[in-house]
C-alpha cells in the first residue's frame, strides 16, 4: 500500500513544521478538534477517491486476468487467431498504458494535500507535544497523582479516558528525561516497561530494550547504581552487542565491586600504576557511563538546587492547590468573614448592589458573587478568543516581557473604545472599589490550556518607578468559567485559597496603604487537572488614587 503512505508522511512533515503552541491555552485545543473533524473529512474524501481508482483499475484487472488465462491455456492456438495477436498487442499499448497511467494518477492525493493545507496553521507540533507531556508530568506532581492510574486513564476527579500504552508512556518519560528530571523518568519508564511486557501487539519501531536503556542512564543518575546494574544486565539479555550498555555493566560491576570489597574490609582498590601486562587486563573501565540519548561520551550538567525557601513554598502552593487541610489556614477570628450586600454610597449600585464576600483578612480578600452576566462573559470571550497569545511575564532585572515555563496560558488585551460591555465592567470595577480607573491598564482575558497554571508571583512591581502611572495598587480578578478539577487561586504565605466561580470575582489591595509592596499578595493560579480556565483581570495603578486611597502609615489598614 505504499501509494498511501506518501500523503500520510506529507501531513507528518506538515504537523512538524507548525507552530502554534496551542497546549497553552485550551480555546486553541478546542480548534483542534475542529480541526481534526475537518481533516478526518478531507481523508475519507481522499480514501473515497483512492477507493474508486482502485475499483476501475481491478475491473480492468479481471478483465485482462480472463484474457490472460485464456491465452495461457493455450498460446498456440489463441495465437493461431490473428485477431487475438491484435488484441494482445492492442492491450498493452492500450489497456496497460491506461492502468499505468491510472496508477500515476494522483488526484485524490493531490486534492486531499490542498484541503489539508489550510488547517495547517491550526495543527500542534512537536513543541505542543513536549509541552502536554510536561503537563501532565506537572498535574500528576501536584495532585500526588499515581502513574499507573495516569496511565489506566483514571485519574480522580475526572472522567475516564484511553489507556495509555508502553510506547506513550515511553514519550512521557522521555520529556522528563530530556529535561533532566530522572524523578519522573524512572517512573514513566518503569510504567512502559510495566506496559510493554503485557501489551500484545509490538511497535516495530520500539523496543523493550530502548526502554531499559533510558531506565539505566535515569536510575543511575538518581543514585542507584546497583539498580542500574540490573536493569543494564536486562538489556544485555536482549541485545548483548548493544555498546553503551556493554560500556555501563563494565562500569558499574567494577564500582559495585569496590564498594562491597570495602564493606567486607577489604582494600578493594586497584593499583592504578601497575601496568596491563602486569595485572592482565585492568578490570577498571576507563570510561563512565554513556548517556542512553547520545553518543558521545556523558558529563555531568550541573543542576542546581532550589533554596530551602523556594522549596518550602512549592511545598505549600502544591498543598494549597490540592486544599490539604493542614496548609489551608484557618481564621482565630472567623467572625470577621461575612457576606453582604454593598452599594458604597454608588448610585449605580442602589438597585444592584455589590454581593460582597470577605474571604480572608490579611491580605484583605473580597469575593464579589455574579459580577458578570453569562452575556457579559460570552462577549468578551468572543472578542479575546481569536487574538489570544501565549502569556508574557515581565523579567524583575531586565523589565523585558518574556515567555517562562511557570506561566503557561494564552492572553489577549481588551481596549475600553472596542465594546460597550467592556467600558461597563470597568464601570462597575470602578464603583466596587471606589478606585480610578484612568490609569487602570486594559481587561487582560487569559485562558489556560492543558495543566495551565502560574506559579507563585506578585502583581506589584518590585522595581522603583517600573510604571510611570505608579505601581499596581490593586488587582481584580473574573472568573468566567467553573472549574471541574485544579485551577484555584492560592495565597502559600498565608495560606489562603479561591475557588474559582462562573461569574464571580476576586479583589485585593497589592500594596499597603504607605505604599509598600504586600508580600502577603504573593498568589498563584493552581494547574487545571480537568475542564477549561477562563479568567479576565485589571490591574489598577497608584496615579489617581489620591483622594480615593489615602496614604497612611498604618500597614495594617486595607
Amino acid at each position: 500500500m505504499a501509494w498511501l503512505e506518501v500523503p500520510v508522511l506529507i501531513l507528518l512533515a506538515l504537523v512538524t513544521l507548525s507552530n502554534a503552541e496551542v497546549f497553552t491555552a485550551l480555546v486553541d485545543l478546542e480548534n483542534v478538534i475542529y480541526t481534526e473533524s475537518n481533516m478526518l473529512e478531507a481523508i475519507k474524501m481522499y480514501v473515497k477517491g483512492e477507493e474508486a481508482k482502485l475499483n476501475l483499475i481491478k475491473q480492468k484487472v479481471d478483465k485482462l486476468d480472463q484474457m490472460n488465462r485464456e491465452a495461457v491455456s493455450d498460446p498456440e492456438h489463441y495465437l493461431g487467431h490473428p485477431v487475438n495477436g491484435y488484441l494482445l498487442v492492442k492491450r498493452f499499448l492500450w489497456e496497460w498504458t491506461e492502468i499505468e497511467n491510472m496508477v500515476r494518477l494522483d488526484k485524490p492525493k493531490t486534492e486531499y494535500l490542498v484541503n489539508i493545507t489550510q488547517y495547517r496553521e491550526f495543527m500542534p507540533d512537536g513543541n505542543d507535544l513536549s509541552g502536554a507531556a510536561a503537563a501532565l508530568l506537572r498535574l500528576q506532581d501536584t495532585y500526588r497523582l499515581d502513574t499507573s492510574s495516569i496511565a489506566s486513564g483514571k485519574i480522580q476527579g475526572t472522567w475516564t479516558t484511553p489507556q495509555l500504552s508502553a510506547h506513550e508512556c515511553f514519550e512521557l518519560g522521555r520529556v522528563a528525561y530530556n529535561a533532566n528530571d530522572h524523578y519522573h523518568t524512572i517512573l514513566w519508564m518503569k510504567e512502559s516497561l510495566n506496559r510493554y511486557d503485557a501489551e500484545e501487539t509490538k511497535n516495530a519501531d520500539f523496543s523493550k530494550a530502548t526502554i531499559l536503556d533510558y531506565l539505566a542512564w535515569a536510575v543511575y543518575q538518581s543514585g542507584h547504581m546497583k539498580e542500574a546494574q540490573k536493569y543494564t544486565n536486562d538489556l544485555l539479555a536482549i541485545d548483548p552487542e548493544h555498546e553503551r550498555a556493554m560500556n555501563n555493566k563494565a562500569f558499574f560491576d567494577y564500582h559495585l565491586a569496590k564498594e562491597e570489597g570495602k564493606m567486607r574490609g577489604d582494600d578493594g582498590d586497584i593499583d592504578d600504576e601497575e601496568t596491563d601486562e602486569e595485572q592482565g587486563e585492568s578490570k577498571q573501565p576507563k570510561k563512565e557511563p554513556k548517556d542512553a540519548a547520545a553518543e558521545d561520551e556523558s558529563t555531568d550538567d550541573f543542576v542546581p538546587e532550589r533554596p530551602s525557601d523556594q522549596l518550602a513554598e512549592r511545598t505549600a502552593y502544591e498543598a494549597l492547590c490540592r486544599g490539604d487541610e493542614d496548609t489551608v489556614a484557618k481564621l482565630n477570628n472567623p467572625s470577621k468573614l461575612k457576606c453582604s450586600y454593598q452599594h458604597y454610597g454608588k448610585p449605580q449600585l442602589f438597585l444592584c448592589p455589590a454581593k460582597e464576600e470577605v474571604v480572608f483578612v490579611r491580605p484583605y480578600l473580597i469575593m464579589y458573587r455574579e459580577v458578570l452576566s453569562d452575556l457579559e462573559m460570552s462577549i468578551v470571550k468572543g472578542i479575546a478568543a481569536p487574538r489570544l497569545n501565549r502569556a508574557t511575564i515581565q523579567n524583575s532585572v531586565t523589565g523585558k516581557l518574556e515567555y517562562a515555563d511557570y506561566r503557561i496560558s494564552k492572553s489577549a488585551w481588551l481596549k475600553p473604545g472596542e465594546h460597550g460591555v467592556i467600558q461597563k465592567i470597568r464601570n462597575r470595577v470602578s464603583a466596587y472599589t471606589n478606585l480610578d480607573m484612568e490609569t487602570a491598564e486594559d481587561l487582560q482575558v487569559v485562558n489556560y490550556g492543558i495543566g495551565g497554571h502560574y506559579e507563585p508571583h506578585f502583581d506589584f512591581a518590585r522595581r522603583k518607578k517600573a510604571y510611570k502611572e505608579g505601581n499596581r495598587i490593586a488587582t481584580f480578578l473574573f472568573y468566567m468559567s467553573d472549574v471541574e478539577a485544579g485551577g484555584a487561586t492560592v495565597f502559600p504565605m498565608v495560606g489562603a485559597r479561591v475557588i474559582p466561580a462562573k461569574g464571580s470575582a476576586a479583589f485585593w489591595f497589592n500594596l499597603h496603604p504607605n505604599g509598600d509592596g504586600n508580600y502577603d499578595t504573593r498568589h498563584a493560579a493552581c494547574p487545571v487537572l480537568a475542564g477549561s480556565k477562563w479568567v479576565s483581570n485589571i490591574w489598577i495603578h497608584e496615579q489617581g488614587q489620591e483622594f480615593r486611597r489615602q496614604c497612611d502609615i498604618n500597614r495594617n489598614k486595607y
